[in-house]
């Protein structure tokens, strides 16, 4: 059970930050006066099908991904 509990605690803690993924734009557009193209969680990923690419946080010198492929390939990485 040892080795299932820490599976678990990863995959709770990899759930609270998608949940925190979701919250804060909506929260940061309504209170914090940052500006996002679309800020619900739902439809903020078809940004990436606009003419300029999905620029997160509404800047575009952070992360500018206008590739969904490259994008894939990142979050591959990263997992």
């Amino acid at each position: 059970f040892a080795a299932y509990r820490e599976l678990e605690l990863i995959h709770a803690r990899w759930a609270m930050l998608g949940a925190l993924g979701c919250i804060t734009p909506e929260l940061l557009s309504k209170f914090g006066g940052v500006e996002f193209g679309e800020s619900v969680w739902w439809k903020a990923g078809a940004q990436i099908f606009a003419d300029d690419g999905l620029n997160y946080l509404g800047n575009p010198s952070l992360i500018h991904a206008q590739s969904i492929i490259y994008t894939l390939a990142a979050q591959v990485v990263l997992m």
